[in-house]
């Protein structure tokens, strides 16, 4: 049971993302050949086999093309309901990467795992990207998921990080890979609220990132 003190916190923190998630990134001043924010960027790599990954009892299935890896790194919490909340919040990031992958912010997986206000920015994201002439390709890892906060087994706050060191852009039409020096930028920190729906899924309804964050960065 959280106490009146950590209720506290917890609302705060939500108030907070709602605040500060236009747009949904607080890197917003990156440009140029960057990275799609939220999907890897640039760099050069040849194509990979698509990732193997053990589904999960009732795991939804992802249509990844033959160029993108994804690699989820988590283990057990030992609470159940935090287990089920890294199980979707990591489910939701592979979403993104397939929506990004099929130019379509509103494929199925992307309806489960999002909602809101998230929902809708990815949407628009993708629909950018798709209009800017760019996918994406390479290897996708996910990493250090945590559940920070948890109230009523209805809400909760979780974060986790993304290698997109071998992550790139790519032009559709050319199927050239867009290239840039790697960086500490390719690491980047989520955070995010999270929301239990009627089927039982745990849906990201506010996102926000940071890259180059410490908590992140690998050599």
């Amino acid at each position: 049971m959280l106490t009146t003190r950590r209720r506290t916190a917890l609302a705060c923190l939500f108030a907070a993302a709602a605040l500060s998630l236009t747009g949904c990134s607080s890197d917003s001043g990156d440009s140029g050949n960057d990275k799609i924010a939220g999907a890897g960027g640039d760099g050069s790599s040849s194509p990979t086999p698509s990732a193997s990954v053990s589904p999960e009892k009732g795991a939804p299935a992802f249509d990844f093309p033959s160029d993108i890896t994804v690699d989820v790194q988590k283990e057990s919490t030992g609470d159940p309901t935090k287990d089920a909340i890294v199980r979707d919040v990591a489910y939701a990031a592979q979403a993104r990467i397939e929506a990004f992958a099929e130019g379509d912010g509103r494929t199925a997986n992307m309806n489960r795992y999002f909602a809101a206000n998230a929902l809708a920015y990815w949407g628009d994201r993708v629909a950018t990207v798709k209009k800017d002439g760019l996918t994406v390709t390479g290897d996708y890892r996910y990493f250090d998921f945590e559940v920070t906060d948890v109230a009523n087994g209805k809400k909760a706050a979780a974060r986790y990080c993304e290698d997109q060191s071998k992550a790139y852009n790519k032009v559709v039409k050319t199927e050239k890979v867009q290239r840039t020096q790697p960086s500490d930028k390719d690491f980047v920190l989520y955070t995010l609220q999270v929301e239990r729906d009627s089927r039982g899924d745990w849906q990201v309804t506010q996102q926000n990132w940071k890259k180059g964050d410490a908590s992140c960065v690998q050599g």
